[in-house]
């Protein structure tokens, strides 16, 4: 069991990493084409995250592989009863993958112009489908011992949607920030004005979710029981207001630091609430998908253990040599060796 607990843990840890880390890159994508009035501009938005992106879906691999690895009967089920969002969610991470290629392949205006709003779209549909499928998640899925009970559009039921809107404009004031900090002139100025802006609807619709989750789902039921399991949505809330007060002091980096805690807090309130369910099940309890009935077999977990234990420390500290040689500002567009012919 303590095993199966870690895994959890590390399962948990994986999906609050990505989420952080590809929140500002998708955030980024969505505001890109408002944001930049000229082509150059749009050049210096995608080359902000063009040497990161790509690493930062890593960790989405990762999360994935931890699930198949460590739950296998979640991996399978959760794959055959949400196919056809996981399909879209799939197609939009192969669009948004490729945007950042073929733009620059021809320098055609209408062709420019198709590929910004691919880099939009795709970034807003990648981005609602992941706050709708752990939305759905929360509340549990209608599955019992016959198999799935839903559709597509049964999962876009008003708490899912809610939490699509929730990761919608966490994002964009993630992306924001990070423009602001590796952005100069006039477009970084509309980044920042964009992140003052987002503040007061990232804490309304923050609210809302915080409101809704009690009566939609059991996800509070763990922190009653366990009071102390408060102190961690507590922290996602002083990071966000931490957000607005080092905005108004300018303090831009630290901004986007409070926000990276805050997405990280706010995956992990979700997380430690599921505890012990991966997937609960909305029918009946007895059908939740859990540590007991999903995980793989101890000697299985105790190798993945070593593994994890070895590769991902070597991941973190790629990342970390990335982020420290690309960590300087995009002046210009024209500037070499930014991962991609953009």
């Amino acid at each position: 069991m303590t095993l199966q607990v870690i895994w959890f843990a590390l399962w948990g840890l994986l999906w609050a990493i990505y989420f952080m880390l590809d929140g500002f890159t998708l955030g980024a994508g969505m505001l890109h084409k408002f944001l930049a009035r000229e082509d150059l501009q749009r050049q210096q938005v995608i080359r902000t995250f063009g040497p990161v992106w790509d690493g930062n879906e890593v960790w989405l691999i990762t999360a994935g592989g931890a699930t198949f690895a460590a739950f296998p009967t979640t991996y399978a089920l959760m794959f055959s009863y949400l196919y056809a969002p996981l399909l879209l969610l799939l197609f939009g991470l192969i669009i948004r993958g490729v945007c950042f290629e073929f733009r620059g392949l021809n320098q055609a205006p209408a062709w420019k112009r198709g590929w910004d709003w691919a880099i939009v779209v795709s970034s807003l549909v990648i981005t609602l489908l992941f706050g709708v499928a752990f939305g759905n998640i929360f509340q549990g899925l209608p599955m019992d011992a016959t198999g799935y009970h839903g559709s597509l559009l049964t999962l876009l039921n008003p708490y899912g949607l809610l939490t699509g809107l929730l990761f919608i404009v966490l994002f964009l004031q993630h992306g924001a920030l990070y423009l602001a900090i590796k952005t100069s002139g006039d477009l970084q100025e509309r980044a920042r004005r964009t992140a003052r802006t987002l503040w007061p609807f990232v804490l309304a619709v923050a609210v809302a979710f915080l409101a809704f989750t009690a009566p939609a789902t059991a996800l509070y039921g763990n922190f009653q029981a366990t009071p102390t399991l408060w102190v961690v949505p507590l922290m996602a809330a002083l990071e966000l207001i931490a957000v607005r007060l080092l905005l108004a002091q300018g303090k831009w980096l630290q901004a986007f630091a409070a926000s990276c805690a805050a997405i990280f807090l706010v995956v992990a309130t979700g997380i430690i609430g599921l505890f012990p369910d991966l997937i609960p099940s909305s029918l009946d309890p007895t059908y939740s998908l859990s540590l007991s009935n999903s995980s793989s077999s101890p000697y299985t977990l105790g190798i993945m253990t070593v593994v994890i234990a070895i590769f991902v420390p070597i991941v973190i500290a790629y990342k970390i040599w990335i982020y420290r040689i690309f960590r300087g500002p995009v002046s210009d567009a024209s500037e070499e060796g930014m991962g991609g012919n953009y």
